[in-house]
């Protein structure tokens, strides 16, 4: 049998160390939103869209999935209707991008176009002129991933 000293001197023991745990967990920093994991669908309402860069005439739309668009490291989409243009710009950031839906024409300075369908990937270094065309009969929505701030610089001639 347990003696009413040994419990009592038990049930300190744990109220002590569950306060010293809540005391940590405490003290502890709270996990930036950069650390946290996430999985969305560009269908999910809870997405925020919003108006893009004024170098886009209006029907584009963006979304911020994750990070800060003024900082490095954002991820975003880009989501136009069907028939729309991208006007030619470019970016002081690479881009890395997959095509989530549509299908997109995309003509990068100095090189031939290209067709995306629904996964294929692009890559647009940093201050390559570019433009795209929405070809497809639904929206064409783009998964971008930026290593620098997000930006769009207008372009202003030919891209042959």
């Amino acid at each position: 049998m347990i003696s009413r000293k040994l419990q009592k001197t038990t049930v300190i023991l744990l109220l002590l160390a569950v306060g010293v745990n809540a005391v940590v967990a405490a003290a502890e920093p709270a996990t930036p939103a950069s650390a946290r994991a996430l999985a969305i669908s560009p269908a999910d309402p809870s997405l925020s869209w919003a108006g893009c860069p004024p170098v886009f005439a209006p029907g584009c739309e963006l979304a911020v999935l994750r990070g800060d668009p003024a900082q490095a490291n954002a991820d975003v989409l880009l989501r136009v209707p069907p028939g729309y243009r991208i006007a030619p710009h470019s970016h002081t950031s690479a881009e890395r991008m997959i095509l989530l839906s549509g299908r997109l024409e995309v003509k990068y300075a100095g090189n031939a176009a290209s067709t995306l369908n629904v996964g294929d990937y692009a890559y647009g270094p940093p201050g390559l002129a570019h433009q795209a065309l929405c070809v497809s009969e639904v929206p064409c929505t783009l998964f971008i991933a930026f290593e620098l701030a997000v930006d769009a610089l207008p372009h202003e001639g030919r891209l042959d």
